[in-house]
């Protein structure tokens, strides 16, 4: 059957979701998408009505007074890594990683036109205060100058010798100041192009700059953790301001013209007086790292974005957080339904599981404990228990109705990145970093078996239906071992992989062994004499997991290419491609009726998929 390709579609109407936008923008085919994806930047509009938020799934818009949800502007095809609004507020600028700078219309929220030119992904957009030119910068090593009246390019400045992250024009719109990874700042004539003058001082990447609102100073951000303070006129260096302990994210020049706010992938908030290097005061409500900073007009409130998810709004008088906006989420690693079908599980790299109502797209509990990203979730098959596993070694389990840590199991001293319970309930599986497999007693926690024999990290673990065999695969050798389920003997080896093996599943009836390689491949096995079958080829890049529908007559695999593939389990043919995630497509899971399939991706979403629509319609 040839394939069919489902291209991303506007607003697709269904029912049942307790918040619109879970619906908003969806691809075709999906039914809705739990989280709102990544936070990269935040900007406040010239009239202090309207947030916008650059993000991994598109540009959310805000009411800056409520925090209520206005819109979700998708058309970008990757991240949207930054946006600016023109100085009347009418038109929104955004630059992603599909190389692209997308010009919307605030008031109706449609794409005015696209500038296309830059090679690589846009990291900075940046308008002239007459509203005329627009300058950008990305990871090409260039910075460029455009028409907004004709959309083209009217220049492109050369002289940086690496990528570039940030651009700003001085308040009188007479100096364009970029910074770029090459560690230097340079100065141009916003009007000719001309360089004026290269600043240097910075020893990593320049991440952002600041000019002061009377035009003589500017501030810069920089990778080191360093924030510089600079004469405009002669590029001389005023300050050095040390305190941050990470990366610098975003810095801006409070209206006052006294104060500086920096924000950094230390999860702080800091206050300067950049002229005396003091620092004024330390804010510390986020719980990961701030990416960006932005101001109302009025000067009364400052907003900061974190990739813990939230968007914090500040009284600027007293520096009270004011009021907070959610939802916003970070890469999904892993998903899973509950064996009832009511629950979807969701790890991530914020160190957290999200818990959702499967049926109402509501998000339901947010579980706390693990120190760093969580890689792997599982359901017991009485759905008493939740397990996860981590980058910090550790495996937790919890009660997933009251969100209550029960047991931590400790063993495994590198990642741990594959779960799975034997259908018993009785036994955990777990997959790690470390090259070993192990075997757990899921109801004690006690430690059962360390399958040894792998020489690479152990990516995938499935069991069989009836529980005697166990699948893990190799991240080294490029192979699948089969165990003993319950002993944890060696069984057979399964060879034909040609890189490292990242998913495997077993069919519901246990006959066939489906997995997910790197190789750009999905293999499927015969579960018995380990013979295989067939490769499956489609996918133009790293497979990373694979799953069959509860009735044996589909198989899903996800990948790097963004893309959810369906294959015929008869035919070994493909039958369907999901399309609409904007990142890498990290894990998928069967809903146990087979009506819904959930996609977690590195955008931070979990989009649900109606998979009754590839199902043979009958008489």
């Amino acid at each position: 059957m040839t394939l069919m390709l489902l291209l991303i579609v506007g607003f697709c109407q269904s029912n049942g979701f307790a918040q619109e936008y879970v619906r908003w923008q969806l691809p075709q085919g999906a039914i809705a998408r739990l989280g709102k994806g990544k936070i990269n930047e935040v900007k406040y509009s010239p009239d202090g009505n309207t947030i916008a938020v650059a993000s991994s799934i598109g540009i959310w818009l805000y009411n800056a007074h409520t925090g209520a949800e206005l819109a979700l502007m998708t058309g970008h095809t990757r991240n949207v890594y930054c946006v600016a609004f023109s100085p009347d507020g009418q038109t929104l600028a955004s630059g992603s990683s599909d190389s692209t700078i997308r010009l919307w219309d605030i008031q109706i929220q449609r794409r005015k036109a696209t500038l296309a030119g830059h090679r690589s992904r846009v990291r900075a957009v940046a308008f002239s205060p007459d509203g005329d030119t627009l300058a950008s910068t990305g990871a090409d090593d260039t910075v460029r100058l455009w028409s907004l009246r004709l959309k083209r390019l009217k220049k492109m400045l050369i002289g940086h010798t690496d990528g570039g992250r940030t651009v700003a024009f001085s308040p009188d719109g007479k100096v364009l100041a970029s910074g770029s990874e090459d560690s230097t700042i340079r100065l141009w004539d916003a009007h000719t192009g001309h360089p004026l003058k290269t600043v240097t001082g910075h020893k990593r990447a320049v991440t952002s700059i600041a000019f002061s609102p009377d035009g003589q100073t500017f501030v810069s951000g920089c990778d080191d953790s360093t924030i510089g303070v600079w004469d405009t006129r002669t590029g001389e260096q005023l300050q050095h301001l040390l305190g941050h302990t990470w990366y610098i994210a975003s810095v801006v020049f409070l209206p006052d013209g006294e104060t500086v706010v920096s924000v950094s992938w230390d999860n702080a908030v800091h206050l300067w007086n950049p002229y005396t290097g003091k620092l004024l005061r330390r804010l510390k409500a986020h719980t990961g790292p701030v990416v960006s900073a932005t101001y109302a007009p009025n000067g009364e409130t400052l907003v900061s974005g974190s990739h813990d998810g939230t968007i914090r709004f500040w009284n600027t008088q007293t520096w009270e957080a004011k009021n907070t906006i959610a939802g916003h989420t970070g890469e999904v690693k892993a998903v899973a339904f509950s064996p009832d079908g009511q629950t979807i599980a969701s790890g991530n790299t914020r160190h957290t599981i999200d818990l959702w109502d499967a049926k109402t797209g509501e998000h339901k509990n947010t579980l706390t404990g693990h120190g760093w990203t969580v890689a792997a979730v599982a359901f017991s098959p009485d759905g008493s228990t939740l397990a996860s596993g981590s980058w910090d070694n550790n495996i937790h389990l919890w009660d997933p109705e009251t969100g209550e840590h029960k047991q931590t199991l400790s063993g495994h001293w590198d990642y741990v990145v594959a779960l799975a319970f034997s259908p018993d309930g009785n036994r955990l599986a777990s997959g790690s970093n470390d090259d070993t497999a192990r075997l757990w007693g899921a109801k004690t926690g006690t430690p059962l078996h360390i399958l040894k024999g792998h020489t690479g990290d152990v990516r995938a673990i499935a069991f069989s239906p009836d529980g005697r065999t166990l699948a893990s695969g190799d991240g080294n050798a490029n192979e699948i071992r089969l165990w003993d389920g319950r002993a944890g003997r060696h069984k057979l080896t399964l060879e034909g992989h040609s890189n490292d093996i990242t998913g495997l599943a077993f069919s519901p009836d246990g006959s066939t062994l489906a997995s997910a390689c790197d190789d750009r491949t999905v293999g499927v096995w015969n579960a018995y004499t380990g013979r295989n079958i067939q490769m499956l080829r489609g996918h133009t890049t790293y497979v990373l997991t694979v799953a069959y529908a509860p009735d044996g007559d589909t198989l899903a695999s996800a990948s790097w290419d963004m893309m959810v593939r369906l294959w015929d389990t008869k035919t070994r043919r493909p039958k369907s491609g999901l399309i609409g995630h904007t990142g890498y497509v990290l894990s998928i899971a069967y809903a146990p009726d087979g009506r819904t399939l959930a996609s977690g991706s590195a955008d931070g979403t979990v989009l649900l998929w109606d998979m009754t629509r590839f199902q043979p319609k009958t008489d």
